[in-house]
């Protein structure tokens, strides 16, 4: 399996401009995943995009927006981010667009959180009735203020016909990695490695995951993203990983 199956984030890149991150991603590999936030908003900069022959992946903004917020205002403006993005994402060809399942402030309000996630994923379902691109909801690590930190929430994204975006380090820091990839069906991958404890985002093979069987486990069609701390650890991952593909 050529090096162009495993693609990398820009989120190792962003003190770069997207022009310039998109290029040294492109001299590696054929697949991108563009974190459309900061300055690789592609609210901003959609028209790099077409200056370079690379299939991408898109992760939605992660900060300023909560699909599981309390407030009515923010959650709603949150998915009309969500909408634009997904409209962005036919246009440049994306194949998945990853969306993080919110988080909520306080154990107070954790039940109108809950309540506001439904409604969410309920539109983010109607969202994806109306584009080419798959939306992919992402599995998060060991922050109780997080939403989807368990196997047992796949189940609500399959009722929606949403996807499920794996994040294997996420899951390995929560103790579930192997109950994932037993029962989540995942169409999008994001490798990152550590020890356990912390999500640190470790190039693949500097912490203690078995990434070997890991990709046995993956279907063949999960688009797969490496998602490194930098991009030097991007190179080092393609390293560990190439074993896996022979």
């Amino acid at each position: 399996m050529p090096d162009e199956c495993i693609g990398c984030s820009t989120c190792c890149l962003m003190d770069r401009p997207l022009e310039e991150a998109l290029g040294l991603i492109s001299g590696q590999t054929g697949l991108a995943e563009i974190l459309s936030d900061g300055p690789h908003s592609l609210f901003l900069s959609e028209e790099t995009c077409y200056s370079f022959d690379l299939r991408y992946t898109v992760h939605a903004p992660v900060a300023d927006t909560n699909i599981a917020s309390d407030n009515e205002h923010l959650r709603r403006a949150t998915i009309g981010v969500m909408r634009d993005l997904a409209e962005v994402c036919d246009r440049i060809g994306a194949e998945r667009l990853v969306i993080h399942p919110g988080h909520v402030w306080g154990e107070e309000v954790r039940g109108a959180a809950q309540a506001a996630l439904d409604r969410s994923l309920s539109e983010v379902a109607a969202i994806q009735g109306e584009v080419s691109v798959r939306l992919a909801i992402e599995n998060m690590g060991a922050w109780d203020v997080c939403f989807f930190r368990e196997p047992g929430f796949l189940g609500r994204l399959a009722d929606h016909n949403l996807g499920f975006a794996l994040d294997v380090g996420h899951a390995y820091v929560n103790g579930n990695l192997e109950a994932f990839l037993e029962q989540g069906e995942a169409i999008h991958v994001h490798l990152h490695d550590n020890c356990g404890s912390r999500d640190d985002h470790l190039a693949c093979g500097e912490g203690s995951i078995d990434f070997g069987r890991v990709l046995a486990a993956l279907p063949p069609d999960a688009t797969k993203i490496v998602e490194p701390a930098s991009f030097q650890q991007y190179r080092r991952s393609l390293e560990h990983l190439k074993p896996a593909f022979r």
